[in-house]
């Protein structure tokens, strides 16, 4: 009789299991059925898939070969360890500018000024459109934007991307102009708007923007943060806390936690982590001291992508390492075994596995 009983399970269930499934195994199961093909479509199963994998943050690096003609992105999970995969359906070469809830702004290597907008994991793109203001071809000094960034809004399934920095004229130096040209999915326009800076920006800020609270913020070489409120087009600076002593050796890098801004210091002896606990008040609070010790050899070229409450993905010259907050243990999670022309932190992002549309 046993044998022959039916085991019901009820929708919810069955939804809470499929939610922590990888994309490419939900996606290679949508023929199976009607019901699982409409899940794709279904606004409260990918709210719920969305929800369950924005806990589980992990690191993306685009890794390419000696001669820089080819390049994989390589996923670290710490759940389900490293995965590859490839670009190969944008059908051009490009490069990975900036990564938020799942989607990724490259910028086309042999085209300047084309742009794409992708979700990796099920492989939907979108090319965005030039804008009139040929906005890539008067950036000062090199034609290309000082900051890229992407805002990549889950509940409301739209994205915005930011290309910003000096402007020039042909044949002159930048007089300090500071042009922001902001691409708005829902529009599908882009909206410029102009302002005036002296801000230092290292190549690693333009890596490490960081979409919270509906604005995008980048870390300057002057050691307090410039947010763009995207609602309201509006430039805003935001200090560091007031802890953080900015002395020779010491580093700072700016991370996403749990959905609040962070701040992670480093010096040649200790990591500390800071969460911004109070964003309007710009209230900081220490959250982690680690002690670095155990990879002294490192510590130089180590650089933290991303984080949770219970681990730091870090990356160094050919090494991904994961720091466990709990147990205080360090792990390798993939080393470049051939030669690279770029160092991993080069080219690293912190990515979430979501189902987001960008069309």
């Amino acid at each position: 009789m046993d044998s022959q009983r039916h085991v019901f399970f009820p929708d919810k269930f069955v939804l809470q299991i499929l939610s922590k499934m990888p994309i490419k195994s939900l996606f290679r199961s949508k023929t199976i059925c009607k019901l699982w093909y409409r899940l794709f479509s279904d606004e409260y199963f990918i709210q719920l898939y969305n929800e369950t994998s924005t806990k589980n943050p992990m690191l993306l690096v685009q890794v390419s070969d000696s001669l820089g003609l080819k390049s994989d992105l390589i996923v670290v999970d710490n759940r389900r360890g490293v995965s590859e995969f490839l670009l190969d359906f944008l059908r051009d070469r490009v490069m990975v500018r900036a990564s938020c809830n799942g989607v990724l702004c490259c910028s086309s290597i042999p085209h300047k000024g084309v742009y794409y907008v992708c979700n990796p994991m099920t492989r939907e793109f979108k090319l965005l459109p030039k804008s009139r203001e040929r906005h890539v071809t008067r950036f000062y000094p090199h034609g290309e934007a000082t900051l890229v960034g992407l805002a990549c809004n889950l509940s409301t399934q739209k994205f915005n991307v930011v290309l910003a920095g000096y402007h020039r004229t042909f044949g002159h130096r930048s007089d300090g102009t500071f042009v922001c040209m902001i691409f708005d999915s829902e529009s599908n326009k882009w909206r410029k708007f102009v302002s005036f800076h002296g801000d230092q920006f290292t190549h690693m800020n333009k890596n490490q923007v960081v979409f919270v609270n509906g604005a995008l913020h980048w870390l300057t070489g002057s050691s307090y943060i410039l947010m763009l409120n995207l609602e309201y087009d509006v430039w805003r600076k935001m200090s560091l806390p007031e802890q953080v002593t900015c002395v020779s050796g010491n580093r700072f890098y700016l991370l996403e936690s749990d959905g609040c801004l962070s701040v992670i210091q480093i010096s040649d002896a200790w990591m500390k982590i800071w969460v911004l606990k109070e964003y309007e008040s710009e209230e900081w609070h220490l959250v982690d001291t680690v002690s670095l010790r155990c990879i002294k050899g490192l510590v130089l070229g180590i650089f933290p992508i991303c984080q949770t409450g219970e681990c730091v993905f870090l990356a160094t010259h050919k090494q991904i390492l994961v720091f466990y907050r709990k147990t205080r243990a360090w792990k390798e999670m993939y080393s470049v075994k051939n030669s690279s022309t770029l160092p991993l932190w080069h080219s690293a992002h912190a990515f979430r596995s979501t189902i987001f549309s960008c069309q």
